[in-house]
C-alpha cells in the first residue's frame, strides 16, 4: 500500500465521522492535502474542526503520517476541481474539463472538451476535433471548468446583492511536527 493509500484509509473514517466526504488525498514534500466536500459546502469553522480531527487521526495512527514535519492542509475541492482518480472523473461525466496530459502522448498536449464516458482504464473528452480515449496514466492533469461568464450574466440575488451560484472555496492549515 502506497503513501496516499495508508493515508486514505486512516483518513476517511474520520471524515466520515466528521460529516465530510473525502474528495482526496494528495502527499507533495512537507505538504499532505486532504480534500473534503459535503453537500451545501463547508465553511471555515467546520473545516478547522475536520483538521483537528483529521491531524489526531494521523497522529494515533503513526506511521500513517507522511514525514516527520509536514503542512496538513485540509480544503474543498472548489468550483474547478482537480480530477485525479477514475472517481473524479466518473462524477464529472457530462462537465467540461481542461486537460494536459503526458509527454509522448499523440496529440494536443494541451486541451478541453466534455467527459463523456468513463472506465477503469480510462476517459473519453469529447473536443471539437471529436472524441479523445485517454488511458488516465497518459493523464498528467486535469480539472472541471466552471462557465463564469453564464455565472456573471445572472441577475444578481437581491437580498446577498451575489450574481450565480458559485460555490465557495475555503481550506485550512495546520502545521504538523
Amino acid at each position: 500500500m502506497g503513501n496516499e493509500e495508508r493515508v486514505w484509509a486512516v483518513v476517511a473514517p474520520t471524515c466520515t465521522a466528521s460529516g465530510v466526504e473525502l474528495f482526496d488525498v494528495e502527499l507533495a514534500p512537507g505538504l499532505l492535502r486532504v480534500t473534503v466536500e459535503r453537500p451545501g459546502g463547508l465553511d471555515l469553522d467546520a473545516l478547522a474542526a475536520v483538521s483537528r480531527a483529521v491531524s489526531d487521526a494521523l497522529d494515533a495512527a503513526g506511521d500513517a503520517a507522511p514525514d516527520d514535519r509536514y503542512e496538513l492542509e485540509v480544503t474543498t475541492p472548489g468550483v474547478e476541481r482537480r480530477l485525479r482518480r477514475a472517481a473524479h472523473f466518473a462524477v464529472a461525466v457530462g462537465a467540461r474539463v481542461a486537460v494536459r496530459t503526458a509527454p509522448g502522448t499523440p496529440g494536443d498536449r494541451r486541451f478541453d472538451g466534455t467527459v463523456s464516458a468513463v472506465d477503469d482504464d480510462g476517459v473519453v473528452v469529447a473536443t471539437a476535433g471529436g472524441d479523445r480515449r485517454l488511458a488516465f496514466s497518459d493523464i498528467e492533469r486535469a480539472h472541471t471548468l466552471y462557465d463564469w461568464r453564464a455565472a456573471l450574466a445572472e441577475p444578481r440575488d437581491p437580498e446577498s446583492g451575489s450574481r450565480g451560484r458559485v460555490p465557495a472555496t475555503t481550506s485550512e492549515r495546520a502545521t504538523t511536527s
